[in-house]
């Protein structure tokens, strides 16, 4: 009996009874933490989302994703084993920030241009945080220094490059996708400028799309108004999730491990609560790195670098669900995610000396 109740597959429905009870002992202060994931996604999240979510999805319909795709595919295939089509997606992801890059992956592959693996490595290194939170928020709002941005963004997007270069390795045995089509036409395109394949294959894919510019339009907005009911849902139950277990002293359970685990490495116990904060939400993990003051600068920046690159829960849980209408599996984002972190907190002490405010 006590084996059955263990399996993993009850422990999902046991951990909803336990949060349920949780909710129940502490409605106002799951109350407060609603409004406060309600405010985040209102102010924050969706002016900074949903515009990115609907071009997006015109310029899938309008083919210009497919003509970066031919321009970009004699880099990408060498580096990153992706299509040159993945190309469109990491420009938009690092620019977008999360969860624009999974969102993108999830409809290349909807649209069969890109298989189980290399949607996989694709999502891996593009789920970033934007140049936009990065600098504005984090360097300038939390740290109070736009010094700090330049050692950060180095740290954080050169190491979602390298996850990339490494993610080359995953699932190495698959087959690219659209191999055969390739090499099927390369034969009558031979002749062709790479500039002029680009362009017939976005008056290709625009011809079989077939909508009008305002159907585009309609089903676009519709699409990304679904995707941040979505975001902004996830996001409010995160914070609920956090405040329960602040109150029930799990938080600090949690907080009293990871500052063992600092002090096993060299870094000041203080940080420990950015750390936790940043486990489940990034914004949140971000500010209490930035106000651990006493605990050094280039250690708090080495912190907020993991968590920009962790990403938290609260995203974890965002692309998880724009996975779950594909065959991608959240485990390989999962290990590229602590693995991306790690790398980032070791880029800031790399490049501090070059980059940092003390340089």
């Amino acid at each position: 009996m006590v084996r059955f109740l263990l399996r993993p597959s009850v422990i999902p429905a046991w951990s909803a009874a336990v949060l349920a009870l949780l909710l129940a002992a502490f409605p106002a202060q799951a109350l407060e933490a609603s409004l406060r994931g309600l405010a985040i996604w209102w102010e924050v999240l969706f002016p900074a989302l949903f515009p990115f979510f609907v071009i997006s999805e015109l310029l899938l319909g309008f083919g210009i994703v497919h003509f970066f795709g031919k321009i970009l595919d004699p880099f990408m295939r060498p580096l990153f084993r992706i299509p040159g089509i993945g190309g469109f997606v990491v420009t938009m992801g690092y620019a977008s920030g999360y969860p624009v890059g999974a969102r993108l992956t999830a409809q290349l592959w909807e649209q069969k241009l890109i298989n189980r693996a290399e949607g996989e490595r694709l999502v891996a290194f593009t789920t970033t945080s934007d140049p936009i939170f990065l600098i504005g928020a984090v360097s300038v709002g939390f740290f109070h220094s736009v010094a700090l941005a330049p050692v950060l963004a180095a740290a954080h997007y050169g190491g979602g490059l390298i996850i990339g270069l490494l993610m080359r390795f995953h699932d190495r045995h698959a087959p690219a996708s659209s191999e055969s089509a390739d090499k099927g036409g390369r034969a009558g395109r031979r002749k062709k400028s790479r500039l002029a394949e680009a362009i017939h294959a976005m008056h290709t894919a625009r011809m079989m799309d077939g909508r009008s510019l305002g159907t585009l339009l309609q089903d676009a907005v519709q699409a990304a108004l679904r995707l941040m009911i979505v975001v902004g849902g996830l996001v409010v139950v995160f914070s609920v999730i956090m405040e329960l277990l602040r109150q029930t002293g799990s938080i600090e359970v949690l907080a009293g491990a990871i500052r063992l685990l600092l002090g096993a490495v060299g870094m000041p116990p203080a940080l420990s609560d950015a750390v936790v904060s940043g486990i489940f939400e990034v914004t949140l993990g971000a500010r209490a790195a930035g106000s651990a003051g006493g605990s050094g600068l280039m250690q708090q920046a080495a912190i907020a670098a993991f968590v920009l690159s962790w990403a938290g829960l609260s995203v974890h849980a965002q692309v998880a669900s724009l996975l779950s209408r594909t065959d991608l599996r959240y485990k390989p984002f999962l290990l590229a995610r602590l693995l991306h972190g790690i790398i980032a907190a070791a880029l800031v002490y790399a490049f501090w000396g070059w980059l940092g405010p003390a340089a």
